[in-house]
């Protein structure tokens, strides 16, 4: 595990393992539109948790419609650690602007946590699965956004950000991407 300290003690932590088992107030989910959380983290977040997670989701878009790209929903997390699911819905590779809205899907669940007042908080690679973003790209937009977020927000009960992923090779590159950035 790898840990940086920011100012004001916020720290954020790179971790290889299961998000599940993750005991923190929030995992985040890489979701699609509709939520519909068949495999990946998504699926196995239900898989874990329970299919109240997946009941929640469906109301969601019963009643909201579909996600936008970068937009947030939140749902309990069933028989999770955690207290609640974020779930974001990320870019497709290729898509327009793919940095920049995957920058917004890390920033809108970050800001969407910290409207819940939660203070531990565990995210994975967002869109780096079957979307197809290089994990490169993904590590960059997440602690770009963590940076921006507690500059935005210094009084933020949010004090602890973990990139959680369940492979190695994702890992390392977000070791990597966190070298470059916060050892200058």
């Amino acid at each position: 595990m790898k840990s940086i300290i920011l100012e004001k003690g916020k720290i954020i932590q790179i971790v290889q393992g299961d998000i599940t088992r993750e005991e923190v107030d929030v995992i985040v989910n890489a979701a699609n539109a509709y939520l519909r959380h068949g495999g990946g983290v998504a699926g196995a977040i239900v898989r874990a948790g329970g299919k109240i997670i997946q009941e929640e989701s469906d109301r969601i878009v019963r009643n909201q419609g579909p996600l936008e790209v970068s937009e947030v929903a939140v749902t309990g997390a069933g028989e999770l650690h955690a207290k609640y699911v974020i779930h974001v819905h990320g870019p497709q590779y290729g898509q327009d602007n793919v940095e920049e809205k995957l920058y917004h899907s890390f920033f809108n669940a970050l800001e969407k946590a910290g409207e819940l007042g939660v203070k531990t908080i565990s995210i994975p690679a967002v869109s780096s699965g079957i979307f197809g973003v290089p994990k490169e790209i993904s590590a960059k937009a997440f602690f770009n956004a963590v940076k921006d977020y507690f500059d935005k927000y210094p009084e933020t009960t949010l004090a602890l950000v973990r990139a959680c992923n369940i492979d190695k090779p994702t890992t390392e590159v977000f070791e990597k991407i966190a070298q470059d950035i916060f050892d200058k």
